[in-house]
């Protein structure tokens, strides 16, 4: 009875060979055996943001269903930031959350009910921005839209953009933990764990890690990281 997470900014589906492949990044996907995923950089960044991975493409090689979070017609989700549940998980709720700062940043949250928790989840997918004091202020946001009664089942998961352990996520401390499953930028020689999940007291972590086997090491500059929970 647990949940399997997982986090992964594909940038857009370029490689570190420099090819746009969704192909690939598809296959990765498929392979994390995740029940939900929040993808960062999931739609193009000029122009109408078309999705960086066909939608029908996308539900027909992974047997994942895209939340609705858009607001046109192309794009996977909001600034980029999409989720992506497994069959049988239902989504009750799903939102975008503006977020400050002077670049465009954005954040999308989704209560998802978990049979295998027994209930529901609040999930948020965010990519916070690279000046610490806007990941402050981000955080803070985040925290603002979420309901005080879903902090205990809550998860934030995403690339936090952020090179020490705990500075500059400080929002974070009076209601979650923070995993760091491990090192996963920059794909091509991994020193930083940018990509995290933090959880709600609710959630007990069971196992954590980064996926660095296959096309994961060429599909993007990130390698995905995973994390399993059961109820606590």
């Amino acid at each position: 009875m647990a949940l399997r997470v997982a986090t992964w900014n594909i940038r857009k589906a370029v490689g570190l060979d420099r090819r746009r492949d969704p192909s690939r990044v598809l296959s990765v996907i498929a392979g994390l055996g995740a029940d939900i995923i929040a993808l960062q950089e999931a739609d193009l960044r000029l122009g109408p943001r078309r999705a960086a991975l066909p939608r029908t493409q996308l539900e027909a090689e992974t047997g994942m269903r895209v939340v609705a979070l858009a607001d046109n017609d192309v794009s996977l989700g909001s600034h980029g930031n999409a989720l992506l549940v497994a069959p049988g998980l239902t989504v009750r709720h799903a939102a975008r959350i503006p977020l400050p700062g002077l670049e465009p940043r954005g954040a999308v949250i989704a209560e998802i009910d978990v049979p295998a928790l027994g209930g529901a989840v609040h999930v948020v997918g965010t990519h916070l921005g690279l000046l610490r004091r806007w990941r402050r202020l981000q955080l803070a946001t985040i925290l603002e839209h979420l309901p005080e009664d879903a902090v205990a089942r809550g998860l934030i998961l995403g690339d936090f953009n952020e090179w020490h352990a705990m500075r500059g996520l400080e929002a974070l401390e009076s209601g979650f933990s923070v995993l760091a499953p491990g090192r996963s930028f920059h794909a091509a020689r991994p020193v930083a764990a940018l990509d995290r999940i933090a959880h709600g007291p609710g959630l007990l972590p069971l196992s954590a890690g980064v996926e660095r086997h296959g096309p994961a090491r060429i599909a993007s500059d990130h390698l995905p990281v995973w994390a399993e929970f059961s109820p606590r």
